[in-house]
């Protein structure tokens, strides 16, 4: 790519077979493509729409991370349902069943971390790329002390996320829609949130903008048909508790 050109990408995450969020997520970053779109993970588990989310997802991105509901609804390598809750557990063994072999085979050819374009990627952190959540200080910077990119990218939480790294120790916390961040200073770690089952009390799809070239990075919400997901849950017999969160955001 030329110099000249900026280096802009769009961040998603936590999909979680939502295919309304997704679809319209899609459609608000197609509204002044980036150059990439990357996705942290967890593309399907808790949602309707399995296989219809990991077809665009897998057409529209150029990075992809598989997260820990992707493994466990493969049913492969150790991962098991019942390291989840009632809920989650429940739609892991459904999703099993309904994942064609070609979503299969898109979900076993990912990994959980990455690194791309001088940016460290991680579905959970870099301490657990699977599993682990930062939602601590703590963890927060014993992540970054595990890295050493200036900009650490991480999912799972469900909840956007800005913290910074620099000569004042470590600062930030939830990211509000349109908060931008000024990536030039420090080191930071960012989490876009979620795009099918937010978790900070939001419940519009989340997703993340960045600049890698003049180092900006802006936080987005777009909200989306949450009752046409909700009536899909309940179609097909899953949790009740899951439909009813997303219009939470919880």
């Amino acid at each position: 790519m030329p110099q000249n050109l900026r280096v802009r990408v769009a961040v998603i995450s936590d999909v979680h077979a939502n295919l309304y969020a997704l679809e319209t997520v899609l459609g608000e970053i197609d509204r002044d493509p980036p150059d990439a779109i990357w996705c942290l993970g967890d593309t399907v588990g808790y949602g309707p729409r399995p296989n219809e989310c990991c077809a665009l997802v897998r057409e529209r991105t150029d990075l992809t991370l598989v997260g820990n509901h992707d493994l466990v609804a493969l049913g492969e390598g150790g991962m098991d349902a019942h390291d989840f809750n009632p809920e989650a557990a429940a739609a892991s063994i459904w999703t099993h069943g309904e994942l064609t072999e070609e979503s299969k085979e898109f979900l076993r050819s990912l990994e959980p971390s990455a690194e791309a374009d001088g940016v460290q990627l991680f579905h959970g952190s870099p301490r657990d790329p699977v599993w682990d959540y930062v939602v601590t200080e703590g963890i927060a910077l014993e992540s970054l002390g595990l890295t050493t990119a200036p900009l650490v990218l991480v999912g799972h939480t469900h909840a956007a996320t800005a913290l910074v790294l620099d000569e004042n120790g470590l600062e930030g916390g939830l990211a509000p829609d349109g908060l931008e961040a000024p990536i030039e200073r420090g080191r930071w770690l960012l989490n876009p949130g979620s795009v099918g089952q937010p978790r900070d009390g939001n419940p519009d799809a989340s997703f993340l903008e960045l600049d890698l070239t003049a180092r900006r990075a802006r936080f987005r919400r777009v909200a989306y048909p949450v009752a046409r997901t909700q009536e899909e849950i309940r179609e097909r017999g899953l949790p009740d508790a899951l439909a009813e969160r997303l219009a939470h955001g919880l």
